[in-house]
């Protein structure tokens, strides 16, 4: 039985028994360790006395009173620990104590719907508190264990027609979203939660633009979705320590929703500030940097995160995933974004050509892949697109030869047919961010390719109407 806040069960003995528990499990501890501040940095501040009892990743509270400060242990030494303050700039002085306050725990609740909190999972919306739910997540959970994941089995459809046909994805499966700036990844994002198949919508913005969180909860999803969705968001002005925690924040979340048996939608923007706060805390900590300036720990810690998503144990729900990953300088060999791909079940490329032609999504069918499509395509559509994407990788081929008048009609049959067939499959690819396809984008693509069959038989030329270029849509 499941309890909402506002029922009538409030009223009843259950209702309070519930509300006492709540408070009972918030209640601070009535012994706790302390220590002192001795060290103050930019990076971290040390602390001495906890040094025996606090583990990495452990809070600590500094302060007493209104000043008080939750920081994070990244370091333990023998001359005492060294914590990093979630707040951009604390205001911490030498000889402040220090509270020893253990792992970082969150309590998600169904009446989180709807709501936009920040990465401490406090509410960022100003609508009002949140109200606890009974059960204590900590933010660094395992993974669920790999021989008890149900096996991932069921196709989603997610309204993007380019997705759908050439990169279709399953309940359960991670993609990742390779783009350089500029070249329409947010919008791309905000197109895919959208998709109608999943019971929860949970989407972290993590190191964004202020400007896009209003933008992306109002302009983006409507308001069924929005009473659908939960929001997680640390902007860019915020610490490394709160970019960093809501990524996990937002996984914790979907987890909870997860196993309660929802088919969970979990959108992440961009997985690469994540690695660059990352970065930052494991400088501070120490590490040496190995790789473009990426401590080891980096590399560790990516797997151990984006294993949580995808599909849960037997008898519970899914998380499927699309984390967004900016490769900086258009660099698709950069360290975060060779680690991610190799982490993830496929990988959907967004070109700045394609985008500068103004064709969007600029999704690279040819370079885009997913690992779980053939147990979302039938054989025959599973046929059909291995010749599309034949036909359309001669056609981008040749396409300096065509430029250069070097084709002549009727001396290559394949070729003919892909000078004639592809310029209207990318008219079919081609999608405003408020369109949504309701139908099988297969029935479209058909459609379209059984035109032009027609229309070849017949001797006939399709003449494929370029739209005037438009200027980008992207964030």
């Amino acid at each position: 039985m499941t309890y909402l806040p506002g029922s009538a069960l409030d009223d009843g003995p259950l209702g309070r028994l519930l509300m006492a528990a709540r408070q009972l499990s918030h209640e601070p501890p009535l012994l706790r360790r302390g220590g002192q501040v001795t060290e103050i940095s930019p990076a971290a501040c040390r602390v001495r006395g906890l040094s025996r009892f606090a583990a990495l990743g452990d809070c600590v509270e500094i302060g007493e009173g209104t000043t008080r400060h939750l920081a994070q242990v990244v370091h333990v030494g023998a001359r005492g620990i060294l914590v990093k303050p979630f707040e951009a700039e604390p205001d911490i002085r030498l000889g402040q104590q220090a509270w020893h306050q253990g792992a970082f725990r969150l309590h998600p609740d169904e009446a989180w719907k709807g709501r936009i909190v920040n990465a401490l999972g406090e509410p960022a919306d100003g609508a009002g508190p949140l109200p606890p739910g009974l059960v204590a997540l900590p933010v660094d959970r395992p993974p669920p264990r790999a021989l008890r994941r149900q096996p991932i089995t069921q196709p989603m459809r997610t309204g993007v027609r380019a997705v759908d046909i050439f990169t279709p994805i399953c309940a359960g499966q991670r993609m990742g979203i390779f783009a350089g700036s500029g070249v329409g990844k947010s919008t791309f994002l905000a197109m895919l939660t959208r998709a109608a198949d999943f019971d929860t919508v949970i989407f972290a913005l993590i190191g964004e633009r202020g400007r896009e969180v209003r933008e992306f909860v109002e302009e983006t999803l409507d308001e069924k979705q929005r009473r659908n969705a939960i929001g997680v968001v640390a902007t860019g002005d915020e610490s490394p320590m709160m970019r960093r925690l809501a990524l996990k924040t937002a996984i914790t979340i979907a987890e909870y929703f997860r196993d309660r048996g929802e088919n969970v939608l979990l959108v992440a923007d961009s997985i690469t500030r994540y690695a660059h706060a990352c970065r930052d805390i494991l400088l501070a900590a120490g590490e040496a940097p190995v790789a473009r300036g990426y401590p080891p720990g980096i590399f560790a810690e990516l797997p151990r995160l984006l294993e949580r998503a995808g599909p849960g144990e037997v008898g519970g729900g899914s998380i499927t995933g699309f984390f967004s990953v900016l490769v900086d300088g258009d660099d698709h060999n950069d360290p975060v974004a060779d680690s991610i791909r190799g982490i993830l079940d496929g990988h959907i490329v967004l070109d700045r050509e394609i985008a500068e032609q103004g064709r969007y999504p600029a999704m690279n069918v040819l370079a885009s892949v997913s690992r779980l499509a053939r147990r979302a395509w039938t054989p025959e559509q599973e046929k059909l697109v291995l010749m599309l994407r034949a036909l359309i990788a001669r056609f981008e081929d040749t396409r300096d030869l065509r430029l250069l008048g070097g084709y002549r009609p009727g001396t290559d049959e394949e070729l003919d047919r892909a000078v004639q067939w592809v310029p209207s499959i990318y008219e079919v690819l081609r999608q405003t961010p408020d369109e949504t396809e309701h139908r099988n984008a297969f029935e479209t693509l058909s459609e379209t390719l059984k035109a032009l069959a027609a229309e070849r038989e017949d001797g006939t030329t399709t003449h494929t109407p370029q739209p005037p270029q438009r200027a980008p849509m992207s964030r």
